[in-house]
């Protein structure tokens, strides 16, 4: 592989083939109650860009046992994954609650909590780093972009500084840490997609999910899309930031993700991301074509040699 891909870094780390399980914990997201603001992201949707399985009636308990079943034929074990909306944004005590509930079934052997840079107290990274001292710990922190003009565009209601601060709070817990990024995003090119690879380089980040950027239905950035006031990039384009990203961070970090995944029932664009298996090749083609690979550009050498 030309990239360090989270399949190869769980192999290597449990020996055997791990599938995560997302969980959604009912939780809320200070961008959308109120507290920093009514609109949340623009790209977010009312699932929370999670399954929406608490809105459907399944609960935390119901939600891990039905992971299990249907995951097994395809793992040995599992890393519990909260996923929707924002997974600290609870008192410390609830916070127990759900992740032991989680980390319960012998066959779990991780935990992975997407979230927020200002929303980790000093309380839920104590509880984290407790949980680091048995099993794989992942924080998912978003980002989306390194760019403070970016952040306020997408109503992140958080700066690059901010998400800065979050990760040297982390550092040294025994937590992994990894960014969300976006390409495509507004206003955005390759040179704002490398900016954001090297402010991620820079902070010594364990990984990263790279998304490519869809629009769902009853987003704010569904309106600006149908006003004509933006235009999605085309898969070839995405493909083409996603390498140039891929070369400019550091050949350790675990890369989760290479593209976006929408629910195919909202999406209004681009109609190129429903296949994400096709997004992932043109990725690998391109590495192939260019005969590059993660971190070239950091004086990394070529993978196997």
């Amino acid at each position: 592989m030309r990239y360090y891909s989270l399949n190869k870094y769980l192999r290597n780390r449990f020996g055997c083939a791990i599938a995560k399980i997302r969980l959604d914990a009912g939780l809320s997201c200070p961008n959308r109650d109120g507290t920093l603001s009514n609109r949340g992201c623009i790209f977010c949707d009312e699932k929370g860009s999670g399954t929406g399985a608490v809105r459907s009636g399944v609960d935390l308990a119901g939600q891990i046992e039905n992971g299990l079943i249907r995951m097994r034929g395809r793992a040995e074990k599992f890393i519990a994954y909260f996923q929707s909306y924002t997974n600290t944004y609870a008192p410390a005590g609830r916070l127990k609650e759900m992740w032991d509930l989680a980390l319960a079934p012998d066959e779990i052997v991780g935990l992975s909590v997407g979230t927020r840079p200002d929303c980790l107290t000093d309380e839920t990274l104590d509880l984290l780093t407790g949980y680091a001292q048995e099993y794989e710990v992942w924080l998912e922190l978003g980002l989306q972009s390194a760019s403070d003009r970016t952040l306020e565009l997408i109503n992140r209601g958080h700066t690059a500084a901010d998400f800065a601060q979050a990760v040297s709070r982390v550092k040294g817990r025994g937590i992994k840490i990894l960014a969300h990024v976006i390409l495509g995003l507004p206003h955005e090119g390759e040179k704002e997609a490398l900016n954001t690879a090297g402010f991620i380089a820079g902070l010594g980040l364990d990984g990263v999910k790279i998304h490519s950027l869809y629009i769902p239905n009853g987003t704010e950035l569904a309106e600006m899309y149908r006003q004509g006031r933006f235009k999605c990039i085309s898969q070839e384009e995405f493909a083409r930031l996603a390498v140039s990203f891929l070369e400019a961070i550091p050949p350790d970090m675990v890369v989760h993700r290479l593209t976006g995944d929408p629910d195919p029932a909202r999406l209004i664009a681009p109609d190129w991301s429903r296949n994400k298996h096709q997004s992932i090749a043109l990725i690998r083609q391109r590495l192939e074509e260019l005969d590059t690979w993660q971190g070239r550009e950091l004086g990394a050498p070529k993978p196997n040699e």
